[in-house]
């Protein structure tokens, strides 16, 4: 009988493979029927006992919480104008974990409509689903899973958005069948119950919150609810984990960032855990919170101090609408006329003489984009916000 305190592993059941898909020729054998593979049974862990963790790993994580608290309380309500690119950051840094990279400028543009990369889009995509993942914080159910996943993936019409999946889901392996896959995640009819009972784990308070949130997102990926998309809903649910046990207050901390520096460790760490070994996991979920508390502190600074350097390069009138402008673009670095005046609460054709001004200032570059019109955009907020990607490992491509 294994330790009662020890955190248990994953179990197996056979399954038989039955293709619905017809190949011929050299993919004729995945037509086959009977062959046989092993799904994961995942423990259910809602009254888990964690006693059995290392106690540098749970000194190690309650270092990573109060580093994050104390970054959130050090900057206070400063922290929360940056909120919408830490997002946009935190979402980046989570897709590019699944190889899809974009430049801050194609992200940005994306959301306006302006879709020149289907990995930008598939990007702003991830940056609502975390959106609404802050937004479910409160309280979060197995309803509110579904509908982050719904987010994520309302652009594609091959995988069912915010829907249980009710077919094997498998990883390491060809895409034809599960036969020799490196993990095959639970049959489909054990999801709801697997879910239901992380959902309790999640809502319990006796956990350090940073354990919580690495063992909630681990535990998720050993489910592999859905046929696409688990990873980057995971990776939502953990920034929902962390606005609702109150280490995050008013951003997203772009923990993503901080993975994406040891990107192998990370799937590393997934595999230890489904073999009963939670360690590994907890400590990159800590050592992801310190990397992404230094880098945001750098990419906070680099953004102010261009704010404050407009100052000295653009000179108006006090009451001008480029002042108000100029506070938007430091966490809005792409827009449209429309989106400025909603920003400023006036009409749009009053927006034209400040961003015309700040053109000529130098501040801003305009393009006009086929149909969709003129974009302004500051290259030098989105030069911080790729190298803030950068340092954190992430690859950028327009």
């Amino acid at each position: 009988m294994s330790n009662p305190d020890s955190w248990p592993q994953l179990a197996y059941e056979e399954h038989i493979w039955e293709s619905s898909a017809h190949f011929w020729g050299v993919n004729a054998e995945y037509t086959n029927t009977g062959l046989r593979y092993a799904a994961a049974i995942p423990p259910q862990i809602a009254s888990q006992s964690i006693s059995g963790l290392n106690a540098s790993t749970l000194r190690h994580a309650e270092q990573a919480t109060m580093e994050l608290i104390r970054f959130d309380q050090e900057l206070g309500s400063m922290i929360a104008n940056f909120a919408p690119v830490l997002l946009r950051s935190e979402s980046a840094s989570s897709s590019q974990i699944e190889n899809l990279s974009a430049s801050a400028r194609a992200i940005f543009s994306a959301e306006l409509g302006l879709i020149k990369s289907r990995n930008a889009e598939m990007i702003a995509a991830n940056t609502k689903a975390m959106e609404a993942a802050i937004d479910l914080a409160e309280e979060i159910s197995s309803g509110s899973i579904l509908k982050m996943h719904e987010v994520l993936m309302s652009s594609q019409n091959i995988h069912a958005p915010g829907q249980w999946r009710d077919e094997p889901v498998w990883i390491g392996t060809n895409s034809h069948s599960p036969h020799g896959a490196e993990y095959v995640a639970p049959h489909s009819a054990r999801v709801p119950e697997l879910v239901d009972d992380l959902v309790l784990f999640l809502q319990r308070q006796d956990i350090p919150p940073l354990v919580q949130v690495a063992l909630v997102h681990a535990q998720f990926e050993a489910i592999h609810p859905f046929t696409d998309g688990n990873g980057r809903t995971g990776r939502a649910l953990a920034q929902s984990t962390l606005r609702h046990r109150g280490i995050t207050r008013n951003v997203a901390m772009p923990v993503s960032a901080g993975l994406l520096a040891d990107i192998d460790g990370y799937h590393q760490a997934l595999t230890d855990y489904r073999q009963g070994k939670p360690e590994a996991i907890i400590q990159a979920f800590s050592a992801a919170s310190l990397r992404a508390v230094a880098n945001t502190r750098q990419l906070v600074t680099e953004i102010t101090e261009l704010r404050n350097s407009w100052n000295d390069r653009f000179h108006a009138r006090k009451s001008s609408n480029a002042w108000a402008i100029l506070d938007l673009l430091m966490t809005q670095p792409v827009v449209t006329a429309a989106t400025a005046a909603q920003h400023l609460g006036v009409k749009t054709p009053n927006v034209y003489p400040p961003l015309k001004a700040l053109v000529e200032a130098g501040v801003l570059q305009s393009k006009n984009e086929h149909k969709l019109g003129l974009f302004w955009r500051s290259d030098e907020v989105l030069q911080a916000i790729d190298r803030f990607a950068k340092r954190a490992g992430k690859r950028s491509k327009s």
